[in-house]
């Protein structure tokens, strides 16, 4: 019983099997049918009931030698033959004897070929041959002799349209390829389609999009492939589920870390208030405030993970990046670097300010902190997209290391001391930044030497130019 089920549910023609077996199967059949019924076709043209006016032809070309039978001598045929030919139509008319013998012609391949159809048929017909119509025969007594009159015109006569098919064998051969390409495409796509669906929607949950999902209409078919779909929109809601519940934790961890927090830097204050300046004390102090400027990034990361971030704003770069470029500008100097800004300052766009700032501050302290001696930020329009650039002339990253420096708690072999790389969570708040613009984060070397972090951010069609 359990067999019989599965054979059934095997058969179902929602499954894809059924669906690829008839699919193929119908479509190389209905090739099959077309191309084979031609030779059917033509044999039904051929012994169509000749056309009354390709009778009455020949009846009046019989009527004198009905009329004078004397007419059937060589000379008197080929005169009465000519007397034939001045009428309005160029018509070639051929008399054959009771015994199949050509009395006014020489015998050609298609006039025996012809007369074996006609003979077939058993009645009158007509057979367009490459450059000639043959009909006939019309069949009459002269004296004591039975003779068959066939007639012959030049030139091409209308035919059906699928005859041209008939005659031209390689391309319709070529045709038949070429269909049956197309309808193999056709299936190929309809079931391509919802695959490459599931795979673009793959891509964007790897990518960090957790609500991306299949669409619907994809989801709701009942072959095999809604099913898978339905099971990854069902494993994309854990996964979101889960992530966001982690992403929570940790925002609810760091904000309740500063409680404790708060009441061991009280404490602190008050030791300091009374005289208790020890080393250890101030050990402790610093360690407090490495501990909150910790959280104080948890708790920023964890916000813009959970898209808890103000509404979008109209803003031009200057209004947005205005305090941002001129503490970047302070500290490079201080440090004997020079930075170079070639922004078009005015250009607005929506976007989340707060947020756009601390993704360009990290950058550009990133990138003041390795290089060499100069920094270069710039901005442009690439199709529609605003694409910010911040590079250096610093020692770069490893290649191998460029797709896992904006992991969160991610520090690269050059940033391994605390001192110098932090906790690995600037980059990281860059790239959950650039997220939530629905923008795009890249790092690559420079060929000169140095790191180059380029901000994708998407543009509405108002804001383009």
């Amino acid at each position: 019983m359990k067999s019989l089920s599965s054979l059934l549910g095997a058969l179902s023609p929602n499954r894809l099997f059924i669906k690829l077996l008839l699919g193929f199967w119908l479509g190389s059949s209905v090739i099959i049918v077309a191309i084979g019924s031609l030779p059917l076709l033509q044999q039904r043209l051929d012994t169509e009931p000749l056309p009354p006016h390709l009778q009455q032809l020949l009846e009046r070309a019989a009527r004198p030698l009905i009329e004078r039978p004397g007419l059937m001598t060589t000379e008197r045929i080929r005169h009465w033959d000519r007397m034939n030919r001045r009428d309005d139509k160029p018509v070639r008319l051929i008399l054959v004897d009771d015994e199949g013998k050509v009395l006014n012609d020489r015998p050609s391949r298609q006039l025996l070929n012809f007369m074996l159809l006609a003979e077939d048929a058993g009645h009158p017909i007509s057979h367009q041959y490459r450059d000639d119509l043959l009909f006939g025969p019309f069949r009459f007594q002269a004296g004591t002799d039975s003779y068959a009159l066939y007639g012959r015109l030049p030139g091409k006569h209308p035919r059906p349209w699928f005859m041209f098919f008939n005659e031209n064998k390689m391309l319709t051969l070529g045709l038949a390829v070429l269909l049956s390409g197309l309808l193999c495409g056709l299936l190929a796509w309809h079931l391509g389609k919802p695959l490459r669906q599931l795979k673009h929607s793959a891509d964007t949950l790897a990518a960090g999009q957790l609500d991306s999902r299949v669409d619907s209409q994809t989801a709701r078919r009942r072959d095999e492939l809604g099913q898978v779909a339905r099971a990854f929109n069902g494993m994309a809601d854990a996964v979101e589920t889960m992530v966001r519940n982690q992403q929570r934790l940790m925002g609810d961890i760091s904000h309740e870390l500063r409680t404790p927090l708060t009441r061991l830097q009280l404490a602190l204050a008050l030791a300091r208030k009374r005289g208790e300046e020890t080393p250890e004390i101030n050990r402790i102090a610093y360690e407090a405030s490495q501990l909150e400027q910790l959280i104080a990034e948890l708790l920023t990361l964890s916000r813009l993970q959970l898209n808890a971030q103000e509404p979008k704003r109209l803003l031009s770069l200057g209004d947005s990046l205005d305090q941002v470029l001129d503490d970047a500008d302070f500290e490079a100097s201080e440090q004997n670097k020079q930075l170079h800004i070639s922004l078009d300052e005015e250009f607005q766009f929506q976007h989340y300010p707060k947020i756009l700032a601390r993704a360009v501050e990290n950058l550009l302290r990133n990138a003041i902190r390795y290089a060499n001696g100069a920094i270069w930020l710039s901005s442009e329009l690439q199709e529609n997209n605003l694409i910010l650039r911040i590079c250096d002339d610093g020692p770069g990253v490893a290649e191998a290391e460029l797709g896992a420096i904006f992991q969160p708690f991610y520090r690269p072999d050059t940033s391994r001391e605390r001192e110098s790389g932090g906790w690995g969570l600037g980059l990281a708040i860059t790239a959950a930044a650039v997220q939530a613009h629905g923008g795009e984060i890249r790092a690559e070397n420079r060929p000169e030497g140095g790191l180059c972090v380029s901000l994708s951010l998407p543009l509405t069609s108002s804001e383009q130019r």
